[in-house]
């Protein structure tokens, strides 16, 4: 396998998580992007030292909240994300879960990750000019806790 996938591309399928609002409503997101950033995982760790130990001991504090970032793709069903954006904006937070597959140019799964309680942050459109072709949606923003 080469180390550059020509015609390559990230198939997104996240759903809203258990709960009453976002399975009644069916909030999500499912489409292809051709640039997927942010697949991170960072933890705060905190030292402490023992007396009489000459080791630190490092405890877990939290996971930092990371950035996932979607860029220049189409939307299986835009009427998701529009639910995705007012329940935003109305100050519901629906918290997604779902997979990132990376698919070759003949639709072949070459790698996943699984995403947990990730929260609209950011939507940004294509821009709207009659001479370019333009895809459904420029870029999209969620802050979760870190892939796997």
């Amino acid at each position: 396998m080469s180390e550059y996938l020509s015609g390559s591309y990230f198939d997104v399928s996240l759903s809203g998580a258990v709960g009453v609002i976002a399975s009644l409503l069916g909030a999500g997101l499912s489409g292809r992007f051709l640039s997927v950033s942010g697949l991170n995982m960072e933890m705060e760790y905190e030292p402490f030292r023992e007396g009489g130990s000459l080791y630190t001991r490092f405890y877990v504090k939290a996971p930092k909240p990371q950035v996932l970032v979607l860029e220049q793709g189409i939307l299986a069903d835009g009427s998701k994300i529009a639910f995705l954006m007012q329940a935003c904006i109305t100050g519901i937070l629906v918290p997604l879960t779902g997979i990132i597959t990376l698919k070759d140019s003949f639709g072949t799964s070459q790698r996943s990750w699984t995403i947990q309680d990730a929260y609209l942050q950011k939507y940004i459109g294509p821009e709207l000019n009659s001479n370019q072709p333009t895809v459904a949606v420029h870029r999209l923003e969620f802050l979760y806790n870190g892939c796997f």
